[in-house]
């Protein structure tokens, strides 16, 4: 079932399906909700809750977003982890559920981590599927503030075609030669959106602090040809105090699931059965 709900003047959208263990995924940027169709057909006895985030797939991105906190681009709009973390627990609101099972990957994987901060009570266990607790470095900073001045002069079409090849694991490619182009396709991210992301990115906090206060279960696993997040970067999640299962998939790229979503199925759906549904 696909249908829309309403978060601080945005309307957004998701789609609900399966029964049994409430799951939310989170997707990557700049792809939508898409990218855990593939997972999904691995995994059962899950009720799989997956939101377009804010301003990608069908979800608006709404008329409020700040302005001015980013003093590097004081005149970019900025989509803050908080407010993707607030739209989250308002689908939550919306579905009467009071507490799920999260899973992210990159970005998704940094809202996890302000749920967490934020709500905690509503929080099951944990999944991050290549993300990271660290912020942005200064050249991580400078490289998104290149983008976005890219993106202003010249749009998202060629940034968009560079990312679904780069971020995308080698042996993924030679194998299935149509993912690239199923990835790109689902890339539809507007130039403001992407701006207000990237600043958003570009601003969220230090969550290393964060992982010692995990009293849940944590998932974490990791691409080990990952272009953006290392295995070593991932290795900060087995501090969590709830316990954290690790694995490393050593030729996936950024897009893990996607690329192999039925050995992320296999990893993942032991780590869920200690879940009652």
């Amino acid at each position: 079932m696909s249908d829309f709900y309403h978060s601080d003047g945005a309307r957004l959208g998701f789609s609900d399906s399966g029964s049994g263990l409430p799951v939310v995924f989170l997707h990557p940027t700049p792809l939508d909700r898409d990218y855990w169709r593939l997972l999904n057909q691995h995994l059962s006895n899950v009720r799989a809750l997956l939101p377009d985030l804010r301003g990608h797939g069908i979800s608006e991105l709404g008329p409020d977003l700040p302005q001015g906190i980013f003093s590097r681009l004081p005149e970019a709009r900025v989509l803050t982890m908080t407010r993707l973390a607030t739209d989250v627990l308002s689908l939550l609101d919306h579905l009467r559920l009071s507490a799920a099972v999260f899973a992210g990957c990159s970005v998704g994987g940094y809202v996890l981590m302000e749920i967490w901060r934020m709500a905690p009570e509503r929080v099951r266990g944990l999944a991050f599927i290549c993300s990271k607790p660290q912020p942005d470095t200064e050249a991580n900073v400078a490289k998104r503030i290149e983008n976005i001045a890219r993106t202003r002069n010249e749009g998202v079409t060629h940034l968009f075609d560079e990312m679904a090849v780069i971020l995308t694991g080698e042996a993924a490619r030679n194998d299935h030669p149509t993912i690239v182009t199923e990835l790109r396709s689902h890339m539809t991210l507007p130039a403001n959106a992407y701006v207000a992301v990237q600043t958003g990115l570009a601003l969220r906090p230090d969550s290393v602090p964060t992982v010692a206060s995990i009293h849940v279960p944590v998932l974490a696993i990791a691409g080990g040809a990952d272009a953006a997040v290392s295995p070593g970067d991932m290795e900060a999640f087995q501090r969590a105090p709830g316990g954290c299962t690790f694995h490393t998939l050593p030729v996936a790229g950024h897009f893990a699931a996607y690329e192999q979503p039925r050995t992320v199925a296999a990893l993942m759906t032991p780590w869920l059965r200690q879940f009652p549904a």
